[in-house]
């Protein structure tokens, strides 16, 4: 009998964005039986061998509900420990305290007094998706209406020196499946980018790139860091994209981390890809 592998999205986008779609030939190509299920549906995601959180973009504001879906299924990529604590950007304090570098990051939990850069920057909720309730402001501007508007939506506010490198070159995404390099994309500034017809995210402007070896190097730190915080084996993440910035002394920063529903630019990746990934999820359930 064939093993299922499910690949899970929200009840907005029921087969994602489009850049999934390789995945399922690549998959039946390696013995599975795949479908999509939006997560909050009524499939039996406990019968299936592989559930893989691909497009639950609409987690953010059910964050409660969703973290309690995850727990509920058994074979579920990344596990639920993992989204637990990847979907609160706080996790980048723990890395920084790590030795990581990772870009200035201070947390203002409801009930605390913001402390704003002189320079440039960024406000955004711990917790969000697609860059929805993020703003840009100028140094020494007071954002303290911003903050305090995530606050009484019940969030953590983060605040983050803007970093003038994304202007000109965006992020470096770079995406490792099993634990392994795969491959890597840029993505152009969000601030300011139109929201896609879901209403889930903000678009963006994808092409493939070729990473710098100081920006692999600290994209493995990055990986060893945060398993050792999760107190698991890189190879137990079935996937992982890094996303980079370069800081004002041109090295590069960790911006995010993301674990749980990250596109994964197979549209801007070699078409070996899809077939590393379905691999991959061979090799979880091994």
């Amino acid at each position: 009998m064939s093993p299922t592998a499910v690949l899970v999205s929200c009840a907005e986008l029921p087969s994602g964005d489009g850049d999934d779609d390789v995945l399922l030939p690549a998959l039946s190509s390696l013995g599975f039986s795949v479908s999509w299920a939006p997560w909050d549906s009524s499939f039996d995601f406990a019968s299936a061998d592989a559930v893989i959180l691909r497009a639950t973009w609409d987690y953010a504001s059910r964050r409660s509900e969703f973290l309690s879906w995850c727990s509920s299924v058994p074979s579920l990529f990344n596990s639920g420990d993992v989204v637990r604590w990847n979907t609160d950007k706080s996790y980048l304090v723990e890395l920084s305290d790590a030795g990581v570098a990772v870009v200035p990051t201070s947390l203002v939990p409801p009930g605390s007094e913001p402390a704003f850069p002189s320079s440039e920057f960024v406000v955004k909720p711990s917790v969000g998706a697609g860059s929805r309730g993020a703003a840009r402001f100028a140094g020494g501007s007071d954002a303290s209406e911003h903050v305090a508007a995530l606050h009484t939506e019940g969030h953590t506010a983060l605040i983050q020196p803007y970093q003038s490198s994304v202007d000109a070159s965006g992020e470096l995404a770079l995406v490792y499946v099993g634990g392994i390099y795969s491959h890597a994309f840029t993505k152009g500034a969000m601030l300011g980018s139109t929201m896609d017809p879901s209403g889930l995210y903000l678009t963006e402007k994808l092409a493939p790139a070729s990473p710098p070896a100081d920006a692999v190097a600290l994209a493995e730190d990055v990986l060893d860091a945060a398993s050792a915080l999760l107190g698991i084996l890189r190879a137990e993440l079935l996937y992982a994209r890094v996303d980079l910035v370069r800081g004002v002394d041109g090295k590069p920063l960790l911006l995010e981390l993301e674990l749980t529903e990250p596109s994964l630019g197979f549209r801007q990746a070699d078409p070996e890809a899809p077939v590393r990934f379905a691999s991959a999820v061979r090799q979880q359930l091994a």
